[in-house]
């Protein structure tokens, strides 16, 4: 190479010297350590949890918690149906002890399967714990070798051209730093994207022991209640075999005196509904039409409509001839009641407290924003209180066989809002009864059919 080639070359190696090696991709002249490098390029999959012996202890349990529910609801389904089955029979004090046994069979399976579900939920939460833990340290050991990763990328590009040329590395040396720097870089870039993946996934893991956190609440809750209900199935038979002395002829005669006072006292509200003027605009209620209201139970089978129905029709003694005043839905003791739209609860009540057996026994009142209110009657357990604000689909109470009842089911009234109201201290008196009774009255044009509106 002659002289003045020589000197093109050397001021071409003083320019390049002074770039960064980032601007040349070039290398140091030591290469990286090899575990630096293979714990930024080894990934995992974030989706993919890591076999954890414990996680698996705790997935095999929930699966063996899972197979005993299956068992009890299926004991669950065999206390329905002799429910069922004895509820069409024609009524008298054995069938009703009957049901009533089948009842408490039902109502203490009931009680296990949600023992169960507290379990399986406490179970959940420990593996979602778990899993939770597993990926907060996965992301730590990825955070770790990406702060490694680039500090080998800093030390490989803190030589200058000129300093790698001038040094006794080979050429090949050379190229294999530049190679680590291009594998480190995208290993980076990937891990980059695992971090992202991980912390959804991480979020996802905490959202769902929230949700179990709250299943796991309301378990407990309803575990409380449905002790609660089991105490009231006792002490209705209890009271049952007091009254009848376990004899059928005095079991048919409270059923009559009971049927007797229920005509009378029937009457008796009619009559002082009728004198009750309130005028109400049409306008400000909903216009008719299906989902205006939300079906108060899970499981819909109407067994008494609205008005003049043919079993309203055929048993004037019963409906005096003004018809039904609501729908009758079917639900065996302890069926969880919600509400059909948000609102407050105006108020709530048991009639069975001044006049045992002949009415709605307990009951819940609910106004709501758009001109209806709607009421929930015969219930065994109330769950809200007066002017406690609900929502659409809240449980307020759990159906029963209260009040003056042929057999356990949930009677459905709808009002103009405007139109109803809870009877006073001392607004009405009965004199079927004796007493001041406290229930939710209405002109008779305040009575819509719930049917308009669901």
């Amino acid at each position: 190479m002659n002289r003045g080639i020589r000197i093109i070359f050397f001021f071409f190696l003083c320019i390049v010297s002074l770039l960064p090696m980032s601007s040349l991709i070039l290398a140091q002249a030591e290469p990286a350590p090899t575990e630096t490098i293979e714990a930024i390029t080894n990934k995992t999959e974030p989706e993919v949890p890591v076999s954890n012996p414990e996680i698996d202890k705790l997935r095999d349990q929930i699966s063996n918690k899972n197979s005993e529910l299956e068992k009890i609801e299926a004991e669950i389904a065999a206390y329905q149906k002799q429910i069922d089955e004895t509820g069409k029979e024609a009524g008298g004090l054995q069938k009703m002890l009957q049901q009533l046994k089948a009842t408490r069979g039902k109502l203490l399976a009931e009680i296990k399967a949600t023992e169960n579900k507290i379990s399986t939920a406490a179970i959940n939460i420990k593996k979602l714990d778990l899993q939770i833990q597993d990926k907060d340290e996965r992301i730590k050991k990825i955070l770790d070798a990406f702060v490694s990763g680039i500090r080998t990328i800093d030390l490989l590009e803190s030589q200058t051209f000129i300093e790698l040329i001038l040094s006794d590395k080979e050429i090949y040396d050379i190229w294999e730093n530049i190679d680590t720097i291009q594998k480190v870089g995208q290993a980076l870039k990937e891990r980059t994207n695992e971090i992202k993946l991980l912390k959804r996934s991480l979020e996802g893991d905490k959202g769902k022991k929230e949700a179990e956190k709250k299943k796991l609440l309301g378990f407990k809750v309803g575990l409380v209640d449905q002790k609660k209900i089991v105490e009231n199935n006792t002490s209705q038979k209890n009271k049952l075999l007091a009254e009848t002395k376990n004899k059928e002829s005095e079991y048919k005669k409270i059923l009559e005196d009971r049927l007797a006072k229920k005509e009378k006292l029937e009457q008796e509200i009619f009559d002082f509904e009728s004198k009750l003027q309130v005028e109400i605009d049409p306008t400000s209620l909903p216009k008719v039409g299906k989902g205006i209201l939300s079906w108060p139970l899970s499981a819909i089978k109407i067994t008494q409509y609205f008005g003049n129905t043919p079993f309203a029709t055929q048993n004037p003694q019963v409906y005096n001839r003004k018809g039904h005043n609501g729908i009758d839905l079917r639900a065996s003791t302890g069926t969880k009641v919600m509400a059909s739209l948000s609102g407050r609860v105006v108020d709530t009540g048991n009639t069975d407290i001044s006049c045992y057996g002949v009415s709605y026994g307990k009951w819940v009142l609910i106004e709501h924003s758009n001109g209806l209110d709607t009421l929930y009657a015969h219930l065994d357990l109330i769950k809200v209180v007066k002017n406690q604000e609900v929502e659409t689909g809240e449980v307020i109470g759990y159906s029963g066989n209260t009040g003056y009842s042929t057999g356990p089911h949930l009677h459905f009234s709808v009002f103009a809002s405007k139109g109803v109201h809870v009877s006073g201290p001392t607004e009405y008196k009965s004199k079927i009864c004796g007493t001041y009774l406290r229930l939710p009255i209405s002109p008779i044009n305040g009575y819509l059919n719930p049917l308009s509106y669901l």
